[in-house]
């Protein structure tokens, strides 16, 4: 099958995908998209929002419409590493035998990743990243495609322990989970209490979904595109001689290069999705919110005015 092809088939897909997931999340459609367009891509996402808005839930369907492998690890404060990895244990011929964790799966959603300490953090970052787990000297390899979906609690700070800002940066969506409306907390509420289960169709295999992620990477990009995506990272860095009195007197670090990979990479599955074979500038700004939010550290000074990470990014565009 030809790319053209290919995206042709992907759009269809895609539409079919939403609606087989709307069978049991109701509303949420920005959400959806962007975990979406990480899975896509290859790349990871932070989801941040209150409890009982249905993020295991979504994430437990995505999976099933994928057709993909999906664990859940609660994450919490007495959680070790070898927990989440797996570990080496003596069976009955007095062997080691590799026990493989949870972490061994195609869609891992952390929950509530704030709420483990620092080393267990750094245990699933290093899988995020090498695609790979070293447990006593042997590397085993995970299973592609991979996706990590990290949950975090923005209310409750006590007896948490924030992600630091190098770790923050490996996912590359930081996604906002705002309450329903009404309207749809009256069909939520409706479909939750009655006997009725929705059954929902596998649309993908793990291997198709590795062929799209191969497919969004040959997707060409014009150049003025790329130099949109890098001068909009580039602008959010208060310490370059460039930067405007807006980003200086709010920001205190502005994104690194992996935004404007992530940038480009998320433009090109947004247009894809879209049916378009090339992304444009307008691809780009519709996938900034989600990839840069995470990445912009405001000073003391835009948190006593009130401004926050999406009126910087707004301001920015």
């Amino acid at each position: 099958m030809s790319d053209v092809a290919s995206i042709n088939s992907l759009v269809e897909k895609h539409k079919a995908l939403k609606q087989e997931i709307a069978k049991v999340i109701i509303g949420q459609d920005e959400v959806v998209n962007q975990i979406l367009l990480s899975i896509y891509t290859g790349g990871h996402s932070l989801l941040i929002g209150v409890p009982g808005l249905a993020k295991t839930l979504m994430v437990h369907t995505i999976a099933q419409t994928l057709g993909l492998d999906f664990k859940r690890i609660q994450f919490t404060p007495d959680l070790m590493p070898s927990d989440i990895l797996g570990s080496e244990i003596l069976d009955q011929n007095r062997n080691f035998k590799f026990i493989k964790g949870p972490i061994f799966s195609n869609i891992v959603l952390a929950d509530e990743i704030n709420r483990t300490p620092p080393k267990t953090q750094a245990a699933l970052l290093e899988a995020m990243q090498e695609r790979s787990v070293t447990i006593a000297g042997t590397q085993y390899k995970l299973a592609e495609p991979y996706f990590v979906l990290a949950t975090q609690n923005p209310i409750e700070q006590e007896g948490t322990y924030p992600l630091p800002e190098a770790q923050l940066d490996r996912f590359m969506f930081a996604i906002e989970l705002q309450y329903p409306s009404i309207e749809e907390e009256i069909e939520v509420v409706k479909s939750t209490t009655s006997d009725h289960t929705a059954s929902i169709n596998s649309l993908f295999s793990a291997q198709e979904i590795v062929d799209v992620q191969h497919l969004i990477r040959r997707i060409p990009v014009p150049d003025n595109v790329v130099e949109y995506a890098v001068r909009l990272v580039n602008s959010t860095r208060p310490n370059l001689p460039t930067a405007s009195d807006y980003v200086k007197q709010y920001i205190d670090w502005g994104a690194g290069p992996r935004a404007s990979q992530n940038l480009i990479l998320a433009a090109k599955a947004h247009a894809a999705v879209n049916g378009k074979f090339s992304p444009d500038i307008e691809d780009v700004k519709a996938v900034a919110w989600g990839i840069l939010r995470h990445r912009i550290i405001k000073n003391y000074k835009a948190e006593a005015e009130g401004i926050s990470e999406d009126d910087l990014i707004r301001r920015l565009l």
